[in-house]
């Protein structure tokens, strides 16, 4: 993963209500167990008709989307199962963010784990973001706020999930990286425990 600490990219729009994880990544799309590739069937049961052509009017779809790495989505986005291929489609799509008045608990942490920001903002900052498609973005976790034009709001998240993110690593990377200070307290217990 990438360090993330602040990130400024337009925003790409989906103004939709309690968006699941099957319409973030169909199931039918599950068959494999990497992230490669998933971004190309994102959303794509909005995303494409049934000839597999793009539908003009969804908003990926739309040229100025291109580059976008910051989604903001409506209303407890992410709801549904537990599917870590939900982040991984976004990751792997291009995102680094999702920016939202509420974020399912069991996607946030699934998103934080694979390198994506979730980050809830209150209703007003959401309101301003969905009614301004493609505008410019700035997410910064080290100050945990999010600005746009005329906008600034802050978002709080776990602190070891927000250490990691900023680390570019993952809870086995971070016990990686301690790898010589746990083996040295297991030998110190060890010393301990002897008669």
């Amino acid at each position: 993963m990438e360090p993330f600490r602040t990130f400024t990219s337009r925003a790409v729009v989906l103004p939709r209500r309690d968006v699941d994880t099957d319409q973030i990544i169909p199931a039918r799309f599950l068959k494999g167990t990497t992230r490669e590739g998933l971004g190309k069937w994102l959303f794509s049961g909005w995303r494409y008709d049934a000839t597999g052509a793009p539908v003009a009017e969804f908003p990926l779809n739309d040229p100025r989307a291109e580059g976008a790495c910051i989604l903001v989505a409506g209303a407890n986005f992410g709801c549904g199962s537990s599917r870590e291929h939900a982040p991984w489609a976004l990751v792997d799509h291009g995102f680094r963010a999702v920016i939202s008045a509420s974020i399912a608990d069991i996607f946030r942490n699934n998103a934080v784990k694979n390198g994506l920001v979730p980050a809830v903002v209150d209703e007003q900052a959401h309101r301003a973001l969905l009614a301004n498609p493609f505008t410019e973005v700035t997410v910064d976790l080290q100050a945990q706020e999010v600005r746009a034009p005329g906008m600034r709001a802050r978002f709080s998240i776990d602190p070891f999930a927000r250490r990691c993110l900023l680390d570019g690593i993952d809870e086995l990377g971070f016990l990686l990286a301690r790898s010589a200070a746990i083996t040295a307290h297991e030998r110190a217990r060890r010393r301990e425990e002897e008669p």
